[in-house]
């Protein structure tokens, strides 16, 4: 008899044997315990503690690790208590940098206000529709304003190899606990999917809430409040000025604004490299066929397994290239944040079952390829990004209309006569985007895809396509921090967090920076209120 996964207490037994089975009974507790007889004789009690998908051989396997006797997998809950009269801190933006280091501010004793300056989860849906079907941005509530932020509707993949930065697990533990599948827990590659994040995220807002900390919507925050001796201590709104003894900026990397202010009030602010490129998107029965060596009329589906997805990198001339947030079976999105610009960017639903398949295909903008275009200062990777967005709109012709390429005409720098099907509902246009994107850019991308090519044959399908651009990989400026106290130099009570700030990149970095950082600020706060009463 298997045991549950969900038992909060126990470490997993050393003890463990490894299976390799077919794909459609990995999941198949007499199946994985009739293999365990065959390998040990009798068998205790048992659970998987790790799951695997192994493509390379024909057939693809699972590849299981199974903890034996007492072994369980442990889900880490959180120590949730009433912060109902505790001192405040203010979280700017929740997103997963903000929302996670708002519970464990909770954990800590601290009350939480998180400011976010979009809708909640479910009103915001309307104005993800207006965007999709009228063009209209909303600049306060698309894809990456609002509850949850960019990552309620950027696919839920969980994978991050930053596990030594922060307590990873108990991050996955916590999505769990408001609603995630445990098996998040035991995949190598876990993921949830764009339409399970919502209730899992308004679960969390509920537990901020029942603890008596606040989560204040259509909040916008607009500049700081500065004592005297200049420490911050609170934040100005659109609803009236916030007074607090702390200030967390999670902004997330759309920020713009947050930025430009930022610079005008005098805070430190870096440029940072980034990356920018396009979407391209196959059609996922070829990346299947591709990964999987499917045979004859093989489908993935009818093989119990999951969509194939791939990962690619090369090293051209001038930088690298590589492929970023891979989406099986997933969507290509129109993830502006103002009107007068064009970005995509992808999601998959938890099934991923769609019938395309796209990534990201981009390469590094380094600071000398910045100084080279002429864009310099601190805000100079923003407005280079900004630059390619506003182009890339002017292309598609007004809304948020793409420009869009057939990839093997993207190769022969010629506008393709027609296009094949896109997931993107938007609206597309059929440009020769070698002419709209930069002239380095296009050279890089050229280069890598004839190399992928190589290391992929047929990845330049004649239904590939190239949806431009993807250019929020990641922020475009760094806020220094102190690597200890994680609080901004020479600005006391100001706390850089997450993507925004240029310390996490996806889900899981930027909960494990938003927890990283919570603990940096109560340890702050719970010395100064110490010493206050010391002097009582």
């Amino acid at each position: 008899m298997n045991t549950s996964p969900n038992t909060p207490d126990s470490a997993a037994s050393e003890r463990s044997v490894m299976l390799r089975l077919p794909a459609d009974l990995a999941r198949d507790n007499d199946a994985i315990e009739r293999a365990l007889k065959q390998q040990i004789g009798e068998v205790p009690r048992w659970t998987v503690l790790r799951r695997s998908l192994d493509a390379r051989p024909n057939p693809a396997v699972v590849e299981l690790k199974v903890g034996l006797e007492d072994a369980v997998v442990k889900v880490v809950h959180g120590a949730w208590q009433s912060v109902v009269g505790r001192p405040e801190a203010l979280v700017v933006g929740s997103g997963p940098a903000g929302l996670y280091c708002a519970l464990r501010l909770i954990e800590r004793g601290i009350r939480p206000i998180v400011l976010e300056r979009g809708k909640g989860v479910r009103q915001r849906r309307r104005d993800l529709v207006s965007l999709i079907r009228e063009g209209r941005v909303d600049p306060e509530s698309n894809y990456c304003f609002g509850e949850g932020g960019a990552g309620t509707y950027s696919d839920g993949k969980l994978y991050t190899r930053a596990k030594k930065r922060g307590a990873w697990f108990a991050a996955l533990g916590w999505l769990v606990e408001h609603g995630a599948d445990s098996d998040i827990l035991v995949d190598t590659h876990p993921h949830i999917g764009t339409n399970k994040l919502p209730s899992i995220i308004e679960s969390m807002r509920e537990t901020i809430v029942s603890c008596g900390g606040e989560v204040r919507f259509e909040t916008r925050v607009d500049g700081l409040l500065r004592s005297d001796n200049g420490a911050i201590v609170g934040a100005k709104t659109t609803e009236g000025d916030v007074a607090a003894s702390a200030v967390i900026l999670a902004t997330g990397h759309g920020a713009r604004d947050v930025f430009e202010w930022m610079e005008r009030e005098g805070l430190p602010i870096e440029r940072k490299a980034f990356a920018l490129g396009v979407r391209v998107e196959h059609p996922q029965s070829w990346i299947d066929r591709r990964q999987y060596r499917l045979r004859g009329e093989e489908v993935a589906a009818d093989l119990s397994l999951p969509p194939a997805s791939y990962s690619l990198v090369t090293q051209v001339k001038g930088g690298g290239v590589f492929s970023f947030c891979m989406c099986p079976g997933g969507i290509i999105a129109p993830c502006a944040t103002e009107n007068g610009e064009v970005v995509t960017n992808g999601w998959s639903p938890s099934k991923r079952n769609n019938a395309w398949a796209n990534s990201g295909l981009v390469t590094t903008i380094q600071e000398e390829d910045l100084d080279m275009a002429g864009h310099t200062g601190p805000l100079g990777a923003l407005n280079f990004q900004r630059q390619v967005e506003q182009a890339c709109h002017k292309a598609g012709g007004g809304g948020q209309v793409a420009p869009a390429q057939r990839l093997g005409d993207f190769l022969k720098r010629r506008r393709s006569k027609d296009l094949p099907s896109c997931s993107y509902l938007a609206g597309l246009k059929s440009v020769d985007l070698t002419r709209i994107l930069p002239d380095f850019v296009v050279e890089r991308l050229i280069a890598g895809i004839q190399d992928f090519e190589r290391k992929m044959p047929g990845y330049v399908h004649p239904d590939a396509i190239v949806v431009a651009p993807e250019s929020r990989t990641s922020s475009p400026v760094r806020m220094p921090r102190d690597p200890k106290t994680c609080e901004m130099p020479d600005v006391k009570g100001l706390f850089p967090c997450g993507e925004g700030a240029g310390y996490a990149g996806g889900i899981l970095s930027a909960a494990m920076d938003g927890m990283r950082v919570a603990d940096a600020v109560a340890d702050a706060m719970l010395e100064k209120e110490i010493n206050l009463g010391s002097t009582k």
